[in-house]
C-alpha cells in the first residue's frame, strides 16, 4: 500500500488528474490508493469493465484535457488488451500512462496463475517502459515516465509509457482503525512545471484555440514575400488553426481535412479532393508548390498530389512528431515559420479566387446531387448526414465532434461546408485509423472537457466498441450523442475496388460476406440494454430535429441508410463537381 500511495502521489505531482481503472486483484493496492486520493479531491477516477475500453477512454481523457491520463490494469491478458489504445497513442502522440500491476519475479516462468512477461509488452510503441520491483519506491520511475509521456526527453515526441508495478501480498489496506498518513516522497519537479497547465509545446490541438503567437490577418503588401507561386496549403490531421492563418496570410487556397481543426475561414475549400484535377498537370494554372501542415490521411487525391513529379513540397515540422521519421518522406522539412513563408511565397493574382469560384460552384453541385440522392425508402446517405451534422455542430461553440474511421470522416471531408470561424473541436483516431475504441475515446473527451460531445460513426465501428456503452451507475455520465449511420455493414468497400468486384457474379457473394460483413443487430435494443436513449431517423427533416435536441445525457441517433446505391452516388458527385 505504501508503494501504491507513492505512485498516486507522483502522478498527482506531475499533473495527472484522470485515471481509468479496470477491475482486478493484483492492481488492488493502486485502486485503494486512488480511492483515497479521489476522496481527498486530488484526482478523478473512472471504472470500466473492459480493458480495451478503459485504454481508449484514457486516450480520450488525455486528448480532451491536453495532459497525461493513466489507465490501471491487473496482470495477465488484461495488459494485452491495452495494445490497440497504446498503438493509437503512439502514432497520435498522446500521453497515455499505462500502470500495469504485476506478480512478483519469483512467480514468473513458473506457470503461476495470471503471470506472464508483461514488462516491455508494448515494445517500440511506448516512449519509456520500466519494471518496478515489489517493495521499492516507484516515485522516480513514475517521474521519468511522465517526463517521457509529455515529450520532455530530447528529440522524442510525446506518447504512451508503461510503468509495470510489481506487488506482493498483502494487497489491501490494514483495517486497524489507524488514519492513513500521506507519504510525500521528495522529488523535485521541473521549475517550469505547472500541474494545472500543459506546456504549450505539448498541448494537443484545439480548434477553439487561436494562433495567439501569430499576427492576425493577411500581411500588408509591403510585407509579402517577393516570390509568387501557385501554392496550396494542405492541412492534415492535427494541423491546427495556424494552417488556416498561414493560408489567409499569404492568399493561398486551404485544403483542410476535418480533424485538422483548420477547416474554416475564407480560404478553405470544401470538396477540394474532387477539384484537384482542375488545377493538376496539364491545366491552365497547375499547382506549383504544396505546403503541408499536420498529417494527411484521408484521400487518395491528396496522396497522388504529394507524389506528383516536379511538384515542390514542404512539410512544416516545428517539433518532433510521433508519425514522422527522418528520411522517410519526400517533402522538404522546415522547422521555422519564416522558412515556410519564404518557400510558399504568396499567391499570384487570381490564384485564390479561381479556387474560391470553383469551390462555390462545387458546393452548389453537391447540394443538387444530395437533394436527390436516394428515395426516402432507402434512408439517408453518408454525405447527406455529414453535411447536416457538420453545420449543426458548428452552431454549438465549445462542443466536441469525434469522427469515426472509414466512410464517416471521409463523408465530412467531402460534404462538411467550411464556416467563417471554427466553433467545435474535431477529433479522430487517425494515428492508425482503426475502428476500435471510437465510442470509448469520445466518452473520454466528453468527460475531460465537460462539453457536449457528438461522435459520428458507422454501424460496424459502433458494434466494435459497443462495450463502451457500459457505464456503471456509480460512474460520471458524459454528455454524449452517438450518431450511427446504419447501412447494415461495411459501406466503405463499396466505393473502393471491391465495389467493382461486387458487380461481378463470381465475386459478388464473397465481397458481401467478407467485406460487407452484413449484420442484423437491433441497435435500439442494444442501446436500451446499456441505458442509452435511442431514436431512428430516415429523412433530413427527422435528422435535423434529432440533432437540434440539447445534449444532456447519453443518446444514440440511428440513421437508417442503404449501401446499395453508394457507389453510384459517389460517381454522380464526382461527375457533377468536375463539370
Amino acid at each position: 500500500m505504501d508503494a501504491a500511495r507513492y505512485v498516486v502521489d507522483a502522478l498527482e505531482r506531475h499533473g495527472v488528474r484522470h485515471v481509468v481503472v479496470a477491475p482486478g486483484s493484483r492492481s488492488a493496492p493502486l485502486v485503494y490508493a486512488l480511492a483515497e486520493a479521489e476522496a481527498d479531491g486530488r484526482l478523478t477516477t473512472y471504472v470500466r469493465i473492459d480493458e480495451r475500453v478503459a485504454g481508449f477512454t484514457a486516450l480520450g481523457l488525455a486528448q480532451g484535457s491536453g495532459a497525461p491520463a493513466a489507465v490501471v490494469t491487473t496482470s495477465g491478458t488484461a495488459v494485452g488488451n491495452l495494445m490497440p489504445a497504446v498503438m493509437e497513442a503512439n502514432h497520435s502522440g498522446t500521453p497515455l500512462v499505462v500502470l500495469s500491476a504485476d506478480r512478483p519475479e519469483e512467480l514468473r516462468g513458473t506457470g503461476a496463475n495470471q503471470t506472464t512477461r508483461q514488462f516491455d509488452l508494448f515494445g517500440e510503441h511506448v516512449r519509456f517502459a520500466t519494471d518496478v520491483e515489489a517493495g521499492s519506491d516507484p516515485s522516480s520511475a513514475v517521474a521519468t515516465g511522465l517526463s517521457a509521456a509529455r515529450g520532455r526527453l530530447d528529440g522524442i515526441p510525446a506518447g504512451p509509457v508503461q510503468i509495470n508495478l510489481v506487488f506482493r501480498d498483502p494487497l489491501t489496506p490494514a483495517l486497524d482503525g489507524s488514519e492513513w498518513e500521506r507519504l510525500l516522497p521528495v522529488i523535485d519537479s521541473p521549475e517550469d512545471f505547472d500541474a494545472g497547465t500543459p506546456e504549450p509545446s505539448q498541448s494537443l490541438p484545439s480548434a477553439a484555440q487561436p494562433a495567439a503567437a501569430l499576427p492576425v490577418g493577411a500581411l500588408p503588401p509591403e510585407a509579402l514575400p517577393s516570390n509568387r507561386h501557385r501554392t496550396v496549403v494542405v492541412a492534415g490531421h492535427d494541423a491546427g488553426p495556424e494552417a488556416e492563418h498561414f493560408a489567409r496570410m499569404l492568399g493561398l487556397p486551404l485544403l483542410a481535412e476535418p480533424s485538422s481543426n483548420a477547416r474554416f475561414g475564407p480560404n478553405a475549400v470544401g470538396p477540394y479532393r474532387l477539384l484537384l484535377e482542375k488545377f493538376g498537370p496539364g491545366s491552365a494554372n497547375p499547382i506549383q508548390r504544396v505546403v503541408l501542415f499536420g498529417r494527411p490521411t484521408l484521400s487518395r487525391q491528396i496522396s497522388a498530389l504529394l507524389a506528383a513529379e516536379g511538384l515542390e513540397r514542404a512539410l512544416f515540422l516545428p517539433r518532433p512528431a510521433s508519425w514522422f521519421e527522418a528520411g522517410r518522406r519526400t517533402e522538404l522539412v522546415l522547422t521555422q515559420w519564416d522558412q515556410l513563408v519564404g518557400f510558399a511565397g504568396h499567391g499570384p493574382d487570381g490564384w485564390l479566387k479561381a479556387w474560391q469560384d470553383a469551390a462555390a460552384t462545387a458546393e452548389q453541385a453537391l447540394d443538387m446531387v444530395l437533394d436527390e440522392a436516394l428515395p426516402h425508402d432507402d434512408g439517408l446517405t453518408g454525405p447527406q448526414l455529414a453535411r447536416q451534422l457538420w453545420a449543426r455542430a458548428q452552431q454549438d461553440p465549445g462542443s466536441n465532434l469525434m469522427l469515426g474511421s472509414s466512410n464517416p470522416v471521409r463523408d465530412v471531408d467531402l460534404a462538411g461546408r467550411p464556416t467563417p470561424e471554427n466553433n467545435v473541436t474535431v477529433h479522430a483516431n487517425r494515428g492508425l485509423a482503426g475502428i476500435d475504441g471510437t465510442v470509448a475515446t469520445a466518452t473520454g473527451l466528453a468527460l475531460a472537457t465537460g462539453a457536449a460531445t457528438r461522435v459520428l460513426l458507422g454501424d460496424l465501428t459502433f458494434l466494435h466498441d459497443s462495450g463502451a456503452l457500459t457505464i456503471g451507475p456509480t460512474e460520471l455520465s458524459p454528455r454524449l450523442q452517438i450518431i450511427v449511420l446504419n447501412d447494415g455493414g461495411g459501406g466503405i468497400f463499396s466505393v473502393l475496388e471491391h465495389g467493382t468486384l461486387a458487380q461481378a457474379p463470381n465475386y459478388a457473394a464473397a465481397v458481401e460476406r467478407f467485406f460487407g460483413t452484413p449484420h442484423t443487430v437491433d441497435l435500439g435494443t442494444l442501446a436500451a440494454a446499456h441505458g442509452w436513449g435511442h431514436t431512428v431517423v430516415r429523412t433530413t427533416a427527422e435528422l435535423a430535429g434529432a440533432l437540434a435536441a440539447p445534449i444532456e445525457g447519453r443518446t444514440v441517433i440511428e440513421v437508417a441508410a442503404s449501401r446499395g446505391g453508394l457507389r453510384g452516388l459517389h460517381a454522380r458527385i464526382a461527375s457533377a463537381l468536375n463539370n
